[in-house]
């Protein structure tokens, strides 16, 4: 979401479809949400420091009174002092909801899932905004913080976590923009709330002397499309993730070289990564061929050019009885790696495309183990076949 460079008119803010930022004069902008509300914002530096501060909503502050507004904080700011303060004390600052979006829309083009930001907005909306989200964020304390989280920090534990991720991300940006302090969902709710009583759940896997048995109850199944079929079948040979085979085209394959190159963009480590092909992968890969649909992708779903749907797999596997996802089957292999073979700790994670967190270690590790990746997969590809 970039700025449009070209000055404001009654016209242009009324016809604005969001996200955007349509830019004026002298720091003003009008931000449109992905939903349609549109507030004014003020870009100044301010006592050296560059803060974007909220001034009002349109359309109850109308075009001209926003652009009197920021004039006259500009010519404050412009004098070395705060336009944040009146009458000697501070502006409240935006709404724990309105730097909500200000955070969303900062790190929305950096997501790579298009999900990213309506997942922020559902939990928040659900979670947090009935008990802050019309206070303003510089009066959000820990309190707060722990009014929205208590009620679900036992029952929802992962989604809780993510909500508290979220309200400190938040509260930072408040901290660096000059509208707060602290940040009241740090270590102070971190030591306030109980760390067990939840038992972390797995996603469900098979042992890995039954995952060949479900490849072929996949193949002889009527449920599914061939292309479906091929797809987890692809999945499990390969140890990828559900994502990966699903929107995986055929410029990211190298039949000659059994060679499978995922660009960085589509990978969860942001980072390229390679996959060898074992002989059954590319025996998958000649069948898929023949069900192309005109477009580059591999595993073609139902609709022409789009991908198989992400729910199924996991919807078939639930219709054949068994008691797993598709990512499971990444930890099927895990686990047969590990106890019937003797491969090393670094070609098994590297095989998974796992980052190494150990940064010293990290450091160290300038290869990625290709080749003796390639005799894994050969040998976990045979243990299926057999």
């Amino acid at each position: 979401m970039g700025y449009d460079l070209a000055k404001l008119t009654v016209r242009r803010i009324e016809t604005a479809k969001g996200p955007a930022k349509l830019r004026d004069e002298h720091g003003l902008y009008l931000r449109v949400s992905p939903r349609g509300a549109k507030s004014w914002i003020q870009r100044l530096n301010i006592q050296g420091l560059r803060t974007d501060n909220s001034i009002g909503h349109y359309p109850s502050m109308g075009l001209a009174e926003a652009r009197t507004a920021a004039f006259e904080r500009w010519k404050i700011a412009k004098a070395g002092g705060d336009p944040r303060k009146a009458d000697g004390q501070a502006v409240q600052g935006p709404t724990f909801a309105e730097a909500a979006e200000a955070v969303i829309a900062i790190h929305e083009p950096t997501w790579r899932s298009p999900k990213s930001g309506p997942q922020w907005r559902a939990s928040l909306e659900t979670y947090a905004y009935p008990t802050m989200g019309k206070l303003p964020v510089s009066e959000i304390n820990p309190s707060h913080v722990m009014a929205v989280l208590e009620p679900i920090w036992n029952e929802k534990r992962e989604t809780a976590r993510r909500v508290k991720q979220r309200i400190s991300a938040i509260c930072r940006w408040a901290v660096a923009q000059g509208h707060r302090t602290d940040d009241p969902a740090g270590i102070i709710i971190d030591a306030a709330l109980p760390r067990n009583g939840v038992e972390r759940r797995h996603m469900p896997a098979l042992p890995y002397d039954e995952v060949a048995d479900c490849v072929a109850n996949v193949k002889a199944s009527k449920r599914a499309s061939a292309s479906s079929k091929l797809a987890l079948e692809f999945l499990v040979l390969t140890a990828a993730r559900s994502s990966e085979v699903r929107k995986a085209t055929w410029d990211e394959i190298d039949v000659e070289g059994a060679v499978w190159t995922l660009p960085a963009q589509r990978m969860k480590a942001n980072r390229e990564h390679r996959v060898p092909l074992s002989g059954r992968a590319l025996e998958v890969l000649h069948d898929a061929a023949e069900l192309t649909d005109g477009s580059e992708l591999v595993f073609p779903g139902s609709r022409q050019g789009r991908p198989l749907s992400e729910n199924t797999h996991a919807k078939l596997l639930r219709e054949l009885g068994f008691d797993a996802v598709t990512h499971g089957f990444r930890s099927s292999f895990r686990d047969w790696a590990s106890e019937q073979t003797h491969t090393p700790h670094a070609v098994m994670e590297a095989a998974l495309a796992h980052t190494i967190r150990n940064k010293a270690e990290a450091a160290y590790a300038r290869s990625d183990l290709f080749e003796k990746r390639r005799l894994l997969m050969e040998a976990w590809a045979t243990y299926l076949g057999a």
